[in-house]
């Protein structure tokens, strides 16, 4: 499977209910440096699992929804708004714009940069996520 599309399928994956995804597409030595409006945090393939079993609690369904998908021989960036149902919400809502460049090993995401935001809902923004 290519890059492009190694990224493609893990983002369209329910990351916050099967746990094997995370396994099969993350490389054991992953590291994941993001920029977000909280500030730089760096995680590991044991961080990102405990951050996508954290929200298991809080969201009952998630999905990402990809606007941008580029690749350049080992090397894909994405651009995607991650939605959610909240356990206490009637529907889903966007959570959070990210773009997030990927490097690959061994046909594994290896080395993540990633920025990110919370969603602003406003129709002129959302629109440019169409």
């Amino acid at each position: 499977m290519s890059p492009k599309k190694i990224v493609r399928t893990f983002y369209e994956a329910d990351l916050i209910h099967n746990e094997q995804i995370l396994q099969d597409y993350l490389h054991p030595d992953v590291t994941l440096n993001w920029n977000s409006s909280y500030g730089f945090s760096k995680k590991n393939f044991d961080d990102i699992i405990r951050m996508f079993k954290g929200m298991q609690d809080a969201f009952e369904f998630s999905k990402n929804k990809i606007t941008h998908l580029l690749a350049e021989k080992n090397t894909v960036t994405v651009r995607h708004t991650f939605y959610a149902k909240a356990i206490e919400r009637s529907k889903e809502q966007a959570i959070a714009h990210f773009m997030c460049i990927w490097e690959f090993k061994d046909d594994q995401l290896h080395t993540g940069y990633m920025i990110s935001q919370q969603a602003d809902s406003s129709l002129e923004n959302m629109e440019t996520f169409l």
